[in-house]
């Protein structure tokens, strides 16, 4: 089978599903598993060469719309008659049901199966020592600057939120992804900030540009020296790997409740 992967989540899903060497292309930012280091690109999520990608002549294309702007390549791959799956998550349910769905498509269905029954566990895992904690951690995510983008109620980070023993403090506003403002971040007053730029690496972010912005260093955060930059990795993209985030966070979060981040993937070990 040939597999062309337009966005790093469906590459990522791919990996789960033990599918990836069936890959004959990917997208710019695909960047995981390393395995995928050698393939060939067809350009970043939101200008896909879409003739390249035809002329490798794909048994199946992987679609997303995670992000505003990917509506164009679905047009493409319609107008071209090419075959596609297209997903569009926005829980960890909805990324278990894509697992399942593609795995469906790939012919591997139990080895889907296997890994969304391991994603659930380590929820499970994770709710069980999440409900021992009276006092959730107030949690402001950014992923993005200016304009100010975070992500609102219907939203995985929100769930991952809760999962590590926190609360999102923008979970009452019932959109996916929220514009705010600087002046509304610091009128909720997070406890803890959370920096996951999407596309940007880790290296390029620096906790000072947040203590410079007007009035932020009266914000509990702040004032608390509580400001993490994160893997755009581990929390912007629809994928199991999702799990390692919340590994990573709630360790941070609660470290007297959650067992210490490892860097193991639960759902790739045997």
């Amino acid at each position: 089978m040939r597999i062309i992967s337009i966005c790093p989540s469906n590459t990522e899903l791919l990996e789960y599903l033990g599918m990836t060497e069936h890959l004959v292309a990917v997208d710019d930012f695909s960047d995981w598993p390393l395995t995928i280091q050698h393939l060939p690109r067809v350009g970043p999520d939101l200008d896909v060469n879409m003739d390249l990608v035809e002329q490798l002549n794909p048994d199946i294309v992987l679609a997303s719309l995670s992000v505003p702007g990917m509506e164009k390549n679905v047009a493409q791959l319609k107008k071209r008659n090419i075959p596609h799956l297209v997903s569009n998550p926005n829980s960890l349910d909805e990324i278990a049901n894509d697992l399942l769905t593609l795995g469906n498509a790939l012919h591997v269905k139990d080895k889907a199966q296997t890994i969304i029954q391991k994603f659930y566990t380590f929820i499970d895992e994770y709710k069980q020592l999440s409900n021992k904690i009276e006092q959730k951690a107030r949690l402001y995510w950014e992923w993005w600057p200016k304009p100010v983008f975070t992500p609102g109620k219907k939203n995985w980070l929100t769930e991952i939120s809760l999962l590590a023993g926190g609360v999102n403090i923008f979970a009452d506003l019932e959109q996916a992804n929220v514009q705010t403002d600087w002046k509304e971040v610091k009128a909720r007053n997070p406890e803890h900030i959370c920096l996951a730029w999407v596309g940007v690496r880790t290296d390029k972010i620096h906790p000072d540009i947040v203590r410079k912005r007007p009035q932020w260093c009266e914000i509990e955060a702040v004032k608390e020296d509580r400001i993490y930059v994160l893997e755009e990795a581990l929390y912007c993209r629809p994928s199991p790997r999702l799990l390692l985030g919340l590994k990573k966070l709630a360790a941070i979060l609660h470290p007297n409740v959650f067992p210490l981040y490892d860097e193991k993937d639960a759902l790739l070990e045997n």
